[in-house]
């Protein structure tokens, strides 16, 4: 612990925090590691301590012990505090470094931008300046991510600085930096954007200024354009239609003007230097400006008596738009959603029907006068004029009856909205109630009660209050379902909704106040208990004080007894009290029932206890002293009922209401003390009594007894009487001072009453009438008072009292007043309402004066306007003022209609009233008369300004035709000619349809003026020629214009689609892919797209074709340059079109070829693979055991022959496409003839391996059917044996004779056993074979050695060395019938056995099948490695688990590159894989130890090239790395041919040696014969058949 500790503290006090952000990051990580195993290391200092605590507690305690857990401790804590200080300072050091890398990123940033903008220099054109202004524009952006990027770095500054980093100095200097530079690099920004921004200014004003310009001169023109429209009715209309469109231009020209004006004196303030140019374009608009007023006022004198008609026009199409616009207006389905709303429509539409009533005149004009222009015209324009006229009147019609509608609709509306309104305040009411009554809780004390029992009133109060206005809505929305609104559900909802919370809150507020008088009741009954309880208790200490033992104080014990007994009965009545309280509440509240009683019962058990305890007390007291008690109370009562009699002797009743409520009070007192007296003078019988019974009383005892009762007794009717005077005093002296409060009252308030001041104003008007009504208010508010007075008056009077006259006096009195003041108010309401009419009118009055009298001088004004656009202005403003004097007629007959009223009611400024109404009427009739004065004027200068507007709007329209018509541009390439054509086409068209229209009607405008006999016929004349002229001019150059375009379009077209086609042949060139195909698919798949590449060239064919047409066109059309032009273009064309056909031709004949070769190749493969699949058929070692089961292979070995021959059309079809493609001398030729050459070896080797397996399996059935039939025949041998061994020769001739005919048959069953015996005899093919092989090497032998090997006997002498002949049988010299070792025993005979054990194959004593080379043969390898091994498969695939992963033990067989898995040796050895498992190739395989795998020890893993992978368990290291090396001997690829390993295609071992020595030299002639003739061997099908019958 100590050394991890002092390795830690090392680590955690370094100071070294890093030199860059990388360095110190990685730094952070390491801390964060050490910081983490440093808090793993506190459960371990904890574990310490508790091994220590378990330690003997002598060791425990040691001194030794607890200095190593303390010194343990304290370094901990020193590790963990330099941890936390470390920690600190690398992350202080990473925030200062990234402040710096940020920091320093920023000024990189701010070094670019800045070189970039001290570079920049503003251009003078305007596309340069949009170009930097763009480009400023993305600079914005990029600003705002430095900006926050710098706001980061301060932020980040801020907070290193702010905990106190020890860099602080160097973290400011750079924040200072930055800053500075950011805010330098801000001011240069904007210092180049405002350099930028006036700049564009002054280019965006100058073209600014060139458009204005042109606008204004096509206005011109448009205004010289109506010179020849005439007086009739169809120029006036063309006028017309023209006029009102400039109307609205000019007023924006005109507005625009004032813009430039603005803009102007703004730049040359801004730019001294281009001062002169920029108020030089201002001069230059201005002046065309005054051009155009100037044609417009003399087009206006031109019009002459076609201004009348013209004005009829124009106020015809001005009411028609303002109908249109009405009825738009009022057709709205626009609904107000507020009250606000609401009220505005209801004005805007109140304000259409002023305009309708307004418009009224004017529609009547305009009827006659288009009655009177109508009247007797036939002509087509004339009915289009009465059709519109008729249209006007049903308008006009249909304007009143949509007004009227619209007003039912919008008034339902606005009332529905103001009972939205009221509805909306009166839910507010609700919801305030609602939410008092639901929060309201009851208090839990007597003051709490009574406090919420006054809120709630005073809540009540504001629900009476508000019930009012409740009501009103409720009524308010009853009356309009009534009445059938359109929202009436709506509204039938609200105030059911309504109606039902209010009954709801009445119910709840009442049901509210009767809870909490009930608590009140509880809680004033609890506090009385709670009273009473307090003082039985402190009685009670009183009653249980004892201390009366000395006898000289007895007799004051006894004394303060008996006033503590009387105290005690006279607060009896308080116990009753509350007793009947508690009853009564408990009658009327059933549910405080518990409470109450339990209260009651404890105070009466409490009250019972007192008087108990008191009984007893006084029971000792008189005990004690019985008879000096007596006589002693005795005295006490009559000294008190002595001053008691002086008390009741006074004459004093009380001079006012305040004495006697005083001796009333003094009255109440004396009475309790009676009735405490009364029950003293009754204890006194019982002393009396008690004594006399003790025998220590007397007659004195008795005497003063009874005298005190007779006392006490005498004294009670003088108290009664005293108390009913006073009580009498107190109610006549109250009623006094009521009578003179309501007196004072009256006479307080009858000044105002009786006042004469009715104000000089409406507001001081109003003011009093207010005060008058609030005191109308309080008298009725005090009339209850007044009654209440003369309802106790009454009483009092029926009373004999002395003061009866002087009361009638004063209530006469208050009468009078009461009655006068009453009066009073009435007659002021009157005067005062009368005045506020005469001031309410003086008021209206005066601000009709005021306001006429400001139109009136308006009216007087003598500004004449500058030019139409103010004329127009002037008018227009004119007509919104005749407007509103019209409208003010309504308030003027308001006024009238109040002054004649008041007039008529006699009011008494009624005269001053009526000279005021001939004022305003006089004011109003001299305003109307200044209105109309006004228009005139102002039309007569309208008309003057429109005269000249159309000629000269017309001539600057064609000069700018002109411009456009003359331009000799004509196109730079086909899309820009293209848009020439399209904008001249455009141009002429319209040119040709507005210009003609506007010429015409300038030229009838023209003659109509000079018929008409004007001032001014020789200049209208001029404008008319010289417009004339301009227009044929015009004509001239649009038509030479557009055949120039024409000739430019054809020639450009020419170039563009020689280019265009040019491009796309390179294009579709390039786009022909070099890529053949990698298989059969792919080269599918690019033939398709091939295909459709030249069926897409079709298309530019066509193109070319044309191209060529167009080229010989062109060329008679051309000479010199163009037309050597024009050839190249099409040369050009025709080149690369050739080149591209040829090139698609090419790549589709390689398509072709390749498509072919692949055919080829998949062909050749499928057969290679076929005939392999047949070849491992052929191969398969199948042993049979008999006849049948090798009949059975004989079957399925002529099933693969057919199957061989119908593949023979398949392999004549891959030979003559693979002879077709080398006869076409295909690029890949010698890929093809050596795939032919596989394909026809591997056929031959098929053929010669089937005819081998056939011949073998005819030697095995001849050797079954020879085992079968010998079996067979040496049974019956056998059977016959004992019959001949008998001997048995017969005892009778009987006998004999049986004997003899027994014998007989068998003789004859013998012979016919002879010829199977025969046959049994004859050589079978294996023993014609073993003859032959037997009889040519005995020829070897006799042969002499040759000198030299001849190349025929080569094979001979291979042959020598070859332990197996053609056929695969073996040259052994030994008996084959006698040698059985090398097959199987059936039925005593042996069979050859088709294939080696696998065993035998790699102890080298296999032989390999006859139709491998001598050489693989002789050179075959052993297996290179076997034994037991576990294994387990891990993988199945690259990314497959294997399906079962578990070990097992299995025996391992190394051949070659291959290795195979069995069960055990036997299994190896017989060729039987491990559940039919195929073995493993070992090519490329990975073998090594697997080290990741820690549950067994000695694996190593085998990964294989398909993803499998395996882990082999050994017995210990050497096994395994014997095994590694076998399989990394195995694994590489580059050895010597190696045949299929032993246990996957085992090859046929020696055949079994049944034929004898004798007959060898007849086997080995049949098997010559065999050999010699191999196609016989395949005709050759005939079978031995057995001579005797097959077991089944």
């Amino acid at each position: 612990m100590d050394t991890w500790m002092l390795d830690v503290l090392r680590i955690v006090s370094s100071v070294d925090v890093g030199h860059d952000e990388f360095s110190t990051q990685a730094l952070v990580k390491k801390h964060k590691d050490v910081a983490e195993e440093i808090a793993s290391y506190r459960p371990v200092i904890e574990a310490l301590h508790e091994q220590a605590a378990t330690l003997p507690p002598e060791k425990a305690n040691s001194e030794e012990v607890q200095s190593r857990l303390a010194g343990i401790e304290e370094r901990y804590k020193e590790v963990v505090e330099l941890t936390r200080l470390r920690k600190q300072a690398l992350q202080d050091a990473l925030a200062l470094y990234k402040m710096l890398s940020e920091a320093s990123a920023c000024e990189v940033w701010i070094d670019e931008k800045e070189q970039w903008l001290n570079s920049m220099d503003i251009p003078e054109k305007l596309e340069d300046l949009e170009v930097v202004q763009h480009r400023f524009e993305s600079l914005e952006p990029e600003m705002n991510n430095q900006a926050s990027r710098v706001a980061v770095v301060n932020q980040v500054a801020r907070q290193l600085i702010h905990s106190g980093h020890p860099s602080e100095k160097e973290i400011k200097a750079q924040q200072d930096k930055l800053n500075t530079r950011w805010s330098q690099f801000r001011d240069l920004v904007d210092q180049k954007k405002d350099s930028l921004s006036s700049a564009l200014g002054v280019q965006n004003y100058h073209l600014e200024c060139n458009e204005t310009k042109s606008w204004i001169k096509e206005k011109t023109k448009v205004i010289e354009s109506t010179q020849e429209l005439g007086n009739d009715l169809a120029g006036v209309m063309a006028l017309q239609r023209k006029l009102t469109g400039m109307e609205r231009d000019l007023a924006a020209i005109e507005d625009k003007l004032g813009d430039l004006g603005k803009e102007a004196e703004r730049l040359a303030s801004e730019h001294p230097e281009q001062s002169d140019a920029i108020k030089g374009r201002l001069a230059e608009i201005t002046g065309v400006w005054d051009e155009m007023k100037d044609t417009m006022k003399n087009r206006e004198e031109s019009l002459g008596e076609a201004s009348k008609l013209q004005q009829f026009l124009r106020e015809l199409d001005d009411f028609q738009s303002w109908l249109s616009r009405t009825q738009t207006a009022i057709a709205s389905e626009d609904m107000p959603n507020t009250l606000a709303e609401a009220e505005k429509l209801l004005t805007q539409h109140e304000n259409i029907k002023n305009e309708i009533h307004n418009y009224e005149e004017d529609y009547q004009k305009m009827r006659d006068m288009g009655e009177m222009v109508t009247q007797g015209q036939t002509d087509a324009q004339y009915m289009f004029l009465r059709q519109r006229l008729q249209a006007l009147d049903t308008g006009w019609n249909e304007l009143h009856k949509m007004w009227e509608n619209r007003q039912n609709l919008l008034s339902q509306s606005h009332a529905y909205q103001l009972f939205l309104r009221d509805t909306k305040q009166a839910e507010a009411f609700l919801n305030n109630q609602e939410y008092v009554l639901a929060h309201t809780e009851m208090p839990t004390t007597l003051e709490g009660a009574e406090a919420a029992i006054k809120k709630q009133e005073d809540f009540m109060t504001t629900l009476d209050a508000n019930e009012e206005k409740i009501s009103g809505v409720l009524d308010t929305g009853r009356r309009l379902v009534t009445d059938g609104n359109i929202n009436a559900e709506r509204i039938q909802e609200k105030v059911d909704s309504i109606d039902q919370r209010h009954k709801k809150n009445r119910a709840a507020a009442s049901e509210l106040l009767t809870r909490l008088k009930d608590n009140r009741d509880l809680q004033k009954f609890l506090q009385d208990c709670q009273e009473l309880s307090l003082w039985i208790n402190e009685k009670m200490l009183t009653a249980q004080d004892m201390s009366y033992d000395e006898a000289r104080n007895l007799h004051s014990k006894w004394l303060k007894h008996q006033a503590f007994m009387a105290e005690l009965q006279s607060n009896k009545e308080w116990l009753d009290k509350i007793d009947k309280d508690g009853q009564a509440l408990m009658a009327e509240k059933p549910e405080t029932e518990a409470m109450v009683k339990e209260k009651l019962a404890s105070l009466t058990t409490m009250w019972q206890d007192l008087e108990s305890t008191t009984q007893a007390k006084a029971k000792c007291l008189f005990d004690a002293n019985k008879a000096e008690l007596f006589t002693q109370s005795c005295a006490d009562l009559d000294k008190w009922l002595a001053g008691l009699d002086g008390q009741l002797q006074s004459d004093d009743y009380g001079k006012d209401l305040t004495s006697v409520n005083i001796l009333l009070k003094k009255q109440q007192i004396l009475e309790s003390q009676v009735e405490v007296r009364q029950k003293e003078v009754e204890e006194l019988q019982g002393q009396s009594q008690a004594l006399s019974q003790e025998g220590k009383g007397s007659d004195e005892t008795d005497g003063q007894r009874i005298s005190v009762e007779k006392k006490f007794q005498s004294l009670q009717a003088p108290l009664k009487k005293r108390r009913d005077i006073l009580m009498a005093s107190r109610e006549i002296h109250q009623f006094n001072r009521d009578v003179e409060d309501e007196i004072l009252w009256v006479e307080e308030r009858m000044p105002l009453a009786t006042s004469t001041d009715h104000g000089h104003n409406l507001q001081t008007v109003q003011l009093l009438i207010k005060k008058n009504q609030t005191l109308q208010k309080e008298i009725q508010g005090h009339q209850p008072r007044y009654d209440d007075i003369f309802e106790r008056s009454q009483h009092v009077l029926r009373e004999d009292s002395p003061t009866a006259e002087l009361i009638r006096q004063r209530l006469a009195g208050l009468t009078a007043l009461w009655e006068q003041i009453r009066k009073e108010t009435e007659k002021r309401h009157t005067r005062l309402s009368e005045a506020h009419e005469a001031q309410q009118y003086y008021f209206d009055a005066a601000e009709a004066e005021a306001w006429m009298s400001e139109q009136e001088l308006y009216m007087m004004l003598e500004e004449k306007a500058k030019d139409e656009q103010s004329s127009v202005a002037m008018l227009k403003k004119h007509q919104i003022l005749e407007q509103a004097v019209e409208d003010y007629a309504d308030t003027v007959h308001q006024l009238s209609s109040t002054s004649r009223g008041l007039v008529a009611a006699e009011h008494p400024d009624s005269e001053r009233i009526g000279m005021r109404q001939s004022q305003v009427d006089k004011l109003y009739a001299g305003l109307k008369d200044l209105s109309e004065e006004r228009r005139g004027k102002l039309d007569e200068r309208l008309r003057l300004f429109q005269l000249n507007r159309e000629v000269d709007d017309l001539e600057q329209w064609i000069a700018e035709r002109e411009v456009v018509a003359g331009s000799h541009e004509l196109g730079q390439d086909y899309e820009h000619v293209t848009m020439l054509q399209e904008r001249f086409r455009e141009f002429a068209r319209d040119t040709g349809t507005i210009g003609q229209e506007r010429v015409d009607t300038v030229n009838r405008q023209a003659d109509e003026l000079i018929n008409g006999g004007h001032a001014d016929a020789a200049t209208v004349a001029e404008w008319k020629d010289g417009l004339n002229e301009a227009w044929a001019d015009l004509l001239e150059l649009i038509d030479t214009r557009t055949q120039i375009l024409a000739a430019s379009y054809e020639l450009h077209k020419f170039y563009h689609d020689a280019k265009e086609i040019l491009n796309r042949i390179l294009d579709k060139h390039k786009k022909l892919p070099e890529e053949l195909g990698r298989d059969q698919n792919t080269v599918e798949t690019l033939q398709r797209m091939h295909t459709t590449f030249q069926h897409d060239i079709q298309a530019l064919g066509t193109q070319v074709r044309q191209l060529q047409e167009d080229a010989v066109r062109l060329q008679s059309a051309y000479a010199g340059d163009k037309a050597d032009d024009i050839q190249k273009r099409e040369g050009e064309v025709l080149e690369a079109w050739k080149n591209l056909l040829e090139a698609a031709e090419g790549r589709r004949l390689k398509l072709s070829d390749t498509g072919d070769k692949f055919r080829f190749f998949s062909m050749v493969r499928d057969l290679m693979l076929w005939m392999e699949d047949v070849i491992r058929l052929i191969e398969a070692q199948e042993k049979p055991r008999d006849v049948s089961s090798v009949e059975l292979l004989m079957n399925n070995h002529q099933g693969i022959k057919a199957e061989i021959d119908a593949r023979n059309d398949s392999f004549t079809a891959c030979i003559e496409l693979g002879k077709a493609l080398l006869a076409r001398k295909h690029y890949a030729s010698e890929e093809i003839k050596e795939k032919l050459l596989q394909l026809t070896d591997k056929r031959k080797d098929m053929i010669d391996k089937w005819e081998d397996r056939w011949e073998w399996l005819r030697l095995v059935l001849e050797v079954h059917q020879f085992s079968r039939d010998a079996g067979v025949a040496e049974a019956w041998l056998l059977g016959q044996d004992p019959y001949l061994s008998s001997r048995e020769i017969g005892q009778s001739v009987d006998e004999v004779e049986k004997l003899i005919k027994r014998h007989e048959a068998f003789e004859k069953s013998a012979a016919t056993w002879e010829e199977r015996f025969a046959a049994l005899e004859r050589l079978t093919t294996m023993e014609l074979l073993e003859v032959r092989r037997m009889q040519e090497e005995e020829e070897k032998k006799r042969q002499p050695p040759p000198s030299e090997a001849q190349p025929g006997d080569a094979a001979a002498q291979r042959r020598e060395g070859e332990p197996v002949s053609q056929n695969g049988l073996p040259s052994d010299q030994e008996s084959p019938r006698d040698n059985v070792d090398g097959g199987d025993v059936v039925n005593g005979v042996s069979e050859p056995s088709p294939a080696g054990s696998p065993g035998a194959s790699r102890k080298g004593k296999v032989s390999q099948a006859a139709t491998l080379p001598a050489k693989t043969q002789q050179d075959a390898p052993t297996s290179q490695l076997e034994g037991f091994l576990h294994r387990k498969h891990e993988w199945e695939g690259h990314n497959k688990k294997a399906s079962s992963r578990s070990w097992h033990n299995v025996y391992c067989v190394i051949n070659q590159q291959e290795m195979g898995f069995y069960k055990d040796q036997k299994s190896a050895s017989q060729g039987i894989p491990y559940h039919s498992e195929i073995p493993v190739t070992l090519r490329d395989a990975v073998c090594e130890v697997a080290l990741d795998y820690k549950k067994k020890k000695h694996v190593f893993k085998l990964k294989i090239t398909d993803g499998n992978e395996y882990l082999f368990q050994a017995k210990d290291d050497e096994e395994m790395n014997v095994w590694i090396s076998a399989i990394s001997t195995a694994v590489p690829g580059d050895k010597v041919e190696v045949t299929p390993s032993s246990h996957s295609t085992p090859a046929p071992a020696a055949r079994a040696q049944t034929l004898p020595a004798s007959v060898a030299t007849a086997a080995a002639a049949a098997a010559s014969a065999a050999e010699s003739s191999p196609g016989k061997r395949e005709k050759d099908k005939e079978k031995r058949f057995s001579l005797f019958s097959k077991k089944k």
